[in-house]
């Protein structure tokens, strides 16, 4: 016999061996375990390489999962927030302990061990519901959770952020709106001078005004000839003031209680009346 045909055969050999002394695995029906902190944790048959699913009580998620071989385990909780966690055994044989952390604060602790050498009974958990006995469980599920999976925080602030960038561009958007109607209204504001009332102090503005043809987009208010120099008056003495003039509008950084236009040798004057007066 060639040494590569020995090689061959003994490997068959192992591998049909291998077949014999390892069942066929069957899943179980799915069951519901009771945990209790007064009690051993309980013991789950899982099957080499073959999933088996937990599932938290409703209203709780996973937020962690402890095991205490991780190398000779697969735990696997997903990556969105949710009840159920994935476990499933490497190597045969192996026994290790897993604590599951939920978002309400409960702790589940249960042992795992691989049954793919048990030729008596070769079932494995499937699928199992976690229950609790403890009054504490029950009452911490009722309240609002203690813990907020990562995914779901990162969601959230991502969320928040949007939300404050849509917010930011409405204001943006709005102070523009607002912008564009007030220099509209400047624009404009010449050419209101036709509608203001007779007999009111509008009219004496437009007056004085137009007296130095200084108003200029209605035919109410006459042509452009010279812009009239303003000056406030104080103590019976003219001050310059500095303005911004137009489309016939004058914008003065404060308000002139008294004061007077003025071309030249001539002088209009004017002062503020009190409501009612």
């Amino acid at each position: 016999m060639t040494p590569r045909l020995f090689l061959f055969v003994t490997a068959a050999a192992i591998s049909t061996a291998g077949v014999a002394q390892t069942p066929h695995l069957q899943p179980s029906a799915p069951r519901t375990l009771v945990i209790t902190d007064s009690a051993p944790p309980p013991v789950v048959r899982v099957g080499l390489l073959q999933s088996t699913l937990f599932e938290l009580p409703a209203g709780e998620k996973v937020v962690t999962v402890f095991g205490g071989d991780t190398n000779s385990w697969i735990f696997d909780a997903g990556h969105v927030a949710s009840r159920y966690v994935s476990i499933k055994p490497k190597i045969a044989d192996e026994t290790t302990d897993v604590h599951i952390v939920s978002d309400h604060g409960n702790e589940y602790t249960i042992e795992l061990r691989e049954i793919s050498s048990d030729k008596d009974n070769p079932h494995f958990d499937s699928k199992i519901n976690i229950s609790s006995s403890d009054t504490k469980a029950a009452d911490n599920i009722a309240k609002p959770p203690m813990f907020v999976p990562a995914a779901e925080a990162d969601a959230k602030e991502a969320q928040l952020r949007k939300e404050a960038d849509d917010a930011k561009k409405a204001a943006e958007a709005d102070h523009k709106t607002v912008a564009t109607a007030a220099e509209s209204f400047k624009a404009s504001y010449p050419a209101r001078c036709a509608s203001i009332t007779p007999g009111t102090r509008r009219r004496a503005r437009r007056l004085a005004f137009s007296r130095f043809g200084a108003m200029t987009s209605s035919p109410t208010c006459g042509p452009v000839q010279e812009t009239p120099a303003l000056y406030e008056l104080k103590d019976g003495k003219g001050s310059l003031i500095n303005y911004d003039f137009a489309n016939g509008l004058y914008t003065i950084p404060k308000t002139v209680v008294q004061g007077y236009l003025s071309i030249g040798k001539q002088r209009v004057e004017f002062k503020q009346i009190k409501a009612g007066s």
